[in-house]
């Protein structure tokens, strides 16, 4: 299908079904819209008022993170000890 239908897929499995991580980044991009809002009629300079907004959407990203898994990182785990059950597997740690 290519491009066009392989995005026009992502959108509808976000919009049917998002994961997780996709809730957490919308409500991001949500807080980061209405911070940029907010901090446009404060007379900053542009460059202040995106920082400001992108700083804002990192901390709303933390809580809500926090607020929704229970914790700010994945557990360390016990991935290299074989003696107990593993609790956390980083599919990226070799």
């Amino acid at each position: 299908m290519g491009l066009f239908g392989d995005l026009k897929d992502d959108v509808v499995e976000f919009v049917r079904n998002p994961t997780d991580e996709q809730k957490i980044l919308l409500v991001t991009v949500v807080a980061i819209a209405i911070a940029d809002r907010a901090l446009y009629f404060v007379d900053f300079p542009f460059v202040v008022r995106t920082t400001a907004a992108v700083g804002v959407g990192f901390v709303v990203m933390f809580l809500v993170s926090y607020l929704y898994t229970g914790s700010f990182v994945p557990p360390d785990g016990n991935v290299d000890d074989e003696d107990e059950p593993e609790e956390y597997v980083d599919e990226l740690d070799p």
